[in-house]
Order: structure tokens, then sequence, then C-alpha cells
């Protein structure tokens, strides 16, 4: 039988905290003591290569790593100074004279600060279970990537949909002023309380599904990745199934966010694609007015991969009801036409915008993470990209520090046959150019204005200077509204460069 989450007395909470703190059981120490491959094995959810590196060790840290990551029994006596009895009543530990760990209490950091995750245990070392209907994910593949897609300027409010166990919650205080975390699931807001609390992190806890406890309010930011499974009518599992009609809860994640002017909302999640209709118009009608917004599919599912994943997900690899889960899935599939699933990430910024700039793209390439500052450098350079000829070229343009040429050709030949721009950051575009673009984006260091750059490559290069400037400009717009150039702080009003004709305007 499961035993609920209780709360801790008054004091008891810090006194584990500290007596963490005292052992060593944080992040950093946990790492000095397993070393890279105990840790590797860890995210493999295997334990041998930690129970390796601990040897027969039996001091208060080696315990406590025995305990709450390798998910094995320790003696009372092994913990130091931790409060036993307030952690066995908060339904943290379980037994008496052998202890056995009843959640995972994992050591975590943020940019900012070093904490703990409290969430229930994941299975280590092959072993299958099914997860109990109220089950809470602690750090996963998802949640971290989560993470990494948030932009991190500062901002007054934030809004976690979906808190979990709390993970990305750490991550908003470090540059959110406030930060509500809502959930469906109690007990996910029970663990989530010990993690902040543990962390040190301030954080409204509310109850309630999707924008329900946060009606009329609106936030700076707002981070999710929704239960967005597209599993058929009776899922149990709270963490991933929501109980919407397949990729209903990811329209209205969408459609009814609730964004201050300027606030941006980031979604981890899937969308169904049809026989019918691109997965590009069905999200296109999912997207709020006066909002711009960047859909980036990832990676695309035919059923039978999704399916099986999901159903070993739930604990049913191997066991009778398997096959004909699997059959009542596909034929849920079929019934509302899905025939693939996109997954991947959407981000939202509401500008008020008559014209909102809307971009929804197969991005199947490898990124570097964090994301999140070029997600924020994309919806900024949204206005530049449209300026008028103009402008562009009374501007002075940087070349970003993220972006190397690259140049294929014969050896020994004069020039090359192929030059290519490529981003090393963010989502590491790359862009095919000529020698004349490549000229003037390589030109640009943010000293003269963009019109002077154009008149001297033409020179350089014996071209019409009217022509040079009218093809070059067409194709600078597109490197400027990927990142690839960035105006100079005192350019934003418009001005005039001598010697540019007025038909650019």
């Amino acid at each position: 039988m499961w035993k609920a989450v209780g709360m801790f007395t008054p004091g008891a909470l810090d006194q584990v905290r500290d007596q963490l703190l005292a052992i060593g059981y944080t992040l950093d120490g946990v790492e000095r003591r397993l070393g890279p491959q105990a840790l590797a094995g860890l995210a493999r959810n295997s334990s041998v290569a930690a129970s390796e590196a601990l040897g027969d060790a039996d001091d208060p840290q080696a315990c406590a790593i025995r305990l709450w990551l390798l998910q094995q029994p320790v003696a009372v006596r092994g913990l130091g100074g931790l409060p036993i009895e307030a952690l066995v009543e908060a339904g943290l530990l379980a037994g008496t004279d052998e202890l056995r760990a009843a959640v995972e209490l994992k050591p975590y950091g943020s940019e900012t600060r070093s904490g703990w995750l409290c969430s229930d245990q994941t299975p280590l070392d092959g072993r299958v279970g099914r997860p109990r209907p109220d089950f809470v994910l602690g750090a996963s593949p998802a949640s971290t990537t989560l993470a990494q897609l948030v932009p991190r300027q500062s901002v007054d409010s934030a809004l976690d949909l979906g808190t979990g166990c709390g993970i990305q919650t750490l991550h908003l205080a470090d540059h959110c002023g406030s930060v509500v975390a809502t959930d469906l699931n109690p007990r996910a807001l029970d663990l989530a309380r010990i993690t902040l609390g543990l962390s040190g992190v301030e954080a409204d806890l509310r109850l309630g599904s999707l924008y329900q406890p946060v009606a009329g309010e609106g936030f700076d930011l707002v981070v999710t990745n929704p239960p967005y499974v597209m599993s058929p009518p009776g899922g149990e599992l709270i963490y991933r199934e929501g109980g919407f009609e397949a990729d209903g809860l990811m329209r209205e994640v969408v459609g009814s966010v609730p964004l201050n002017p300027g606030g941006t909302l980031v979604v981890l999640g899937n969308w169904a694609e049809t026989a019918d209709r691109p997965w590009q118009e069905r999200v296109a009608e999912w997207l709020p007015p006066g909002c711009d917004a960047l859909a980036l599919q990832r990676e695309a599912l035919d059923p039978y991969e999704y399916i099986e994943i999901w159903l070993a997900d739930a604990g049913l690899l191997g066991t009778p009801a398997y096959l004909p889960e699997y059959r009542r899935w596909l034929r849920y599939f079929e019934a509302s036409r899905i025939t693939g699933v996109g997954m991947g990430w959407i981000f939202v910024r509401r500008t008020g915008s008559v014209s909102p700039d809307i971009r929804l793209e197969e991005w199947p390439h490898s990124v570097a993470q964090p994301v999140g500052d070029a997600i924020a450098a994309h919806f900024e350079a949204i206005d530049p990209a449209t300026w008028p000829d103009v402008r562009l070229l009374a501007a002075a343009w940087r070349c970003s520090p993220a972006v190397a040429q690259e140049t294929i050709g014969r050896p020994g030949a004069d020039d090359p046959e192929h030059i290519a721009l490529r981003q090393s950051s963010g989502l590491c575009r790359a862009v095919a150019v000529d020698t004349a673009l490549a000229a003037v984006v390589g030109a640009c260091d943010g000293d003269l204005p963009l019109g002077v750059l154009l008149a001297a490559t033409a020179s350089v290069l014996e071209v019409d200077p009217d022509a040079l400037t009218a093809d070059v400009l067409r194709r600078l717009r597109p490197l400027i509204a990927d990142g690839f150039l960035i105006p100079e702080p005192d350019c934003s009003q418009p001005g005039r460069v001598a010697g540019t004709p007025d038909r650019f305007s």
C-alpha cells in the first residue's frame, strides 16, 4: 500500500537540509564521490558502477547515496544526524532499524543554487513495474531539455504549469521575481514543496488543471512540459495523460496561455500528424492572436514507435496486457485519423502585432544547448529584419561571434566552390552564401553603416553598386532574422546614408 507524503513539522525541513549539507550529500559532493562512470551509469538507470565506487563504505555520505540514489537499505546508525523520525513521519523513509527510501531525493543544481529534487523512484537495473497513478517524475530528458529552452532574462512573474517535482521552478527562481507552480496531482505538489523547501526556493503552489488555478492573472513567462501523451480514454497516469482527445491538451495550453504584453510561452510537447493537413496548419490554428511564434518539430514518429514508447513507460512491456493495449491504442489512432506524431518545441511571445511573425519548421538537426537565449534573440530579431531598406543601410551591424565561415574547394583553386556561414550556438543554423554576401557579413563589425560597406564591397568586386545593394539586401533579411547579424544599439532610429538610392527605401 502506498503511503502518502506528509508535511514536515516546523524546523524539521531546515534540519534535514543542514544535515544533508553536513554529510556532503550535495551535487558536488556526490559527483566527487562517485566519479564520471558511475554518474553516467545512474543516467542510464544502472546502479552497478555507483555501487562499485562506494565499495564497503558506510559513512553517512555513502549511506545517503545508497539510500536515495541506489535504492538500497541502510542501517539507521549510518545516516549521521539526519532526523530519521521526521523523515519517516513525512513518508520519505520507511522502516525502523533498517531503512528504505520511499522516494528519490537527488542532489540537483540550477545555474545559481545547489539543492535537491524530491520525486518518486526511477526503476533501476532493468526492474520493471507499473507506476502508481499519481507517480511524480524526477529529472528526465524532457525536463532537463525544457530547462534549457527557457530564455534567462529577468522577469517579474512566471508560471510553472504542471510543476511535477518542482524542477522548473528551481530554475525559474534564478531569474524570476515570483513563481506560481501548479499541478493537477496533489502528490506532485507535496513533493515539490519538499524540493523547494530543501533548496531554499519560495513559490506559490496551487492545485488545479491547466490555467484554472491562475484564472484572471497574467505572466511574463509560462513554462510547461504538459501531460501531452495522446492515449486512448481511460489513461490513469496523471504525469503524462491529460484526458483530452488527441492533441487537444496542447491546443489548450498554447491557445489559452495567460501572457502579459511581451510575455513568452515555452512548451515541450507533441502534436498529431494527419493525412489531410500538414502539421504546420494545425499548430498555427492553436496560436493566440497578437503573438509571434516559433514551432520546431524535432522528431516525427510513426504510430507504432509512439505507442511502443509509452506502453514501455507504463511498465506494460512483457506483461499479458501489452498486446491488447497495443491494439487498443492502434484503433484509437485510426479512429482519430492520426498517421504520425510530431515531437518538438513551441515558443510564443505576445507582441500585440496585427501581422505576427509565425515560423513553423521541421528542425531535426543538432542544436547547442542551452538554446533559451537564442530563442529570445529570435524574437528580438523579428523587428529589425523587417526594417525598410533605408533603415537597414543606415544601421551598423555586427556579425554574431557564434558565426563561422566554412569554405570548400579544390586544393590550390583561386576561389572556393562553396561558402557557408554556420552558427556554433543556439539552433546552429547554416546558410550558403556567395563571395559578395560573405564579404559584407564579414565586414560587419559594428563600426560602419551597411550602406558604406556595400559601396566598398562593390568597388572591390568591380560590380554595379545599385545591383549589389538590391541583391544583398534581399538576402540579408533572413540572416538578420536568424541571428547571424545583430544591429548596434544606437541604430534604432531611421537615418540616411549618403549615396543611398531612394528606391531602396
